[in-house]
């Protein structure tokens, strides 16, 4: 409770500190809806196991989940495939290279994406989600999503979708390089894949709603209010591990060294962070710094980490 006082008093200062950062950084404009997000934007919310909420910022603002959804479809497919089916489509290794990037598939054998995070590694593992249509597999994955996220009814965005879509030309050549290499099997037809991927990374939320996502992870999978094991144990490690490895793009160790607790974040500016064992985080800051993460953001999560001492290492 000490720290949740802590927090209800400092938060706000923290917030508006971190908010300074912003202009430091832009919104991301290669998905043209994206742009349109404030740039001067910045809220948190942090949820603890017994139900202690504290917020600060414009945390009522929707954005899309993009990459945080990663995440979550990694789960899905090892629920959906176990770890054998997964780790035959992926590897377990982080890349050093951008999140879009296709070298190590062209040049390090035998061409499958080296992790789930990277836009390579989430195609594939959307092609893993059951569902005998792609909307079948959206359906299950909002579903999936929004019990996680306490019952939420979530949707996609369409916009986003639309516009996500429309100019996917690196992701459509990462597909297509996945099917030649036989990654994406003679049976998978890669738009359906494609359309699967771009809706779930729009599907629109809250930062409460992400930081109670992140309070799921933060207790092994288990709700926190029943108590009810939503994802196996197992499964919520490896994603933290892939979170610490490479949620934060290229910035993954120097977000480790400096902030040191599991995070994914998404182009359009969100963080999903959690403190094992007691709070889950979602954060929200449009702005982003040249390695595609928040720059108010980060700061902000690497100001309460210090001040608080959250880091797992």
């Amino acid at each position: 409770m000490a720290i949740i006082e802590e927090l209800r008093a400092k938060l706000p200062a923290w917030v508006e500190a971190s908010r300074a950062i912003a202009v430091e950084g832009q919104v991301a404009s290669y998905i043209p809806e994206l742009a349109k997000a404030p740039r001067e934007a910045l809220g948190i919310t942090i949820l603890s196991p017994d139900g202690e909420i504290v917020s600060a910022g414009e945390t009522e603002l929707l954005f899309t989940m993009q990459s945080i959804s990663k995440v979550f479809t990694l789960m899905l497919a090892f629920m959906d495939n176990g770890e054998e089916g997964v780790f035959a489509k992926v590897g377990m290794e982080p890349t050093g290279d951008d999140f879009n990037s296709m070298l190590k598939l062209e040049l390090v054998e035998p061409g499958k994406p080296f992790n789930p995070l990277i836009n390579a590694g989430a195609i594939a593992i959307s092609s893993l989600i059951h569902g005998s249509t792609p909307a079948a597999k959206v359906e299950r994955i909002l579903a999936f999503f929004g019990e996680v996220a306490g019952g939420a009814a979530l949707s996609v965005n369409a916009d986003v979708f639309r516009s996500e879509s429309a100019t996917a030309h690196r992701n459509r050549s990462l597909a297509y390089f996945l099917k030649d290499n036989e990654v994406l099997g003679e049976e998978i037809d890669v738009e359906e894949v494609l359309s699967v991927y771009f809706q779930h990374c729009a599907i629109e939320i809250t930062c409460g709603q992400l930081a109670r996502m992140a309070l799921v992870l933060a207790l092994g999978g288990a709700d926190p209010v029943s108590g009810q094991q939503l994802i196996p144990r197992r499964y919520v490690q490896i994603a933290k591990a892939f979170m610490i490895m490479c949620g934060m793009y290229n910035a993954s160790g120097e977000f480790a060294i400096k902030v040191g607790i599991p995070a994914k974040s998404g182009v359009s500016g969100g963080i999903l962070a959690l403190v094992p064992g007691r709070y889950g985080i979602g954060v929200i800051g449009p702005a982003l710094g040249p390695k595609g993460n928040s720059t108010a953001g980060v700061h902000l999560l690497e100001t309460m980490s210090a001040s608080l001492d959250w880091s797992v290492f």
